[in-house]
């Protein structure tokens, strides 16, 4: 199983493994020692024969690159802090396609919109949806009930011993 980390502490293993053996310690002592799979400790070994010190270096793993630069990435959540209506859509409201369909017009980059809640989740974005209110809300005319006929009401119901604590 990998294990979990920054790739500056994975070299810091590499090089600490590298020494070890240089210093005449077995390749199981070094595993066993750094617990990981001998295999991996031969591993660094030939990548220190055949690059140096420089071959122990973090080196991009397997796997397709990202598809946005970190610039294109920060123009995006900049996007996000404003209003979807500024980008000619019709409602308050962010969706993935919509969202996918910005990036496709700004760059020409496709990317799929069942993927972008999980690409945003670990940027630090959660889903939100804009609180709804009533296009009929008067909030005036609530905040005068609030302060005229609540407090009557409620001042009614407990005179009247209807409820109790």
């Amino acid at each position: 199983m990998r294990l979990m980390g920054v790739p500056a502490e994975f070299e810091r293993r590499r090089f600490l493994a590298v020494r070890r053996l240089l210093e005449g310690s077995s390749c199981e002592e070094v595993a066993e020692f750094l617990e990981v799979d001998p295999r991996s400790v031969r591993r660094w070994m030939e990548l220190f024969r055949q690059h140096g010190w420089e071959g122990l270096l973090h080196h991009p793993g397997p796997g397709r690159p990202p598809k946005l630069s970190p610039t294109q990435e920060k123009i995006v959540f900049r996007w996000l802090q404003e209003s979807p209506t500024n980008f000619g859509f019709a409602t308050e409201l962010w969706t993935c396609p919509r969202l996918a369909q910005l990036i496709w017009q700004e760059w020409g980059i496709r990317l799929h919109p069942e993927y972008l809640p999980r690409w945003l989740r670990q940027r630090g974005f959660t889903p939100q949806r804009p609180q709804r209110i009533p296009r009929e809300r008067r909030p005036e005319e609530i905040a005068q009930w609030l302060t005229a006929e609540w407090p009557r009401i409620k001042k009614k119901r407990f005179a009247k011993g209807r409820i109790s604590f």
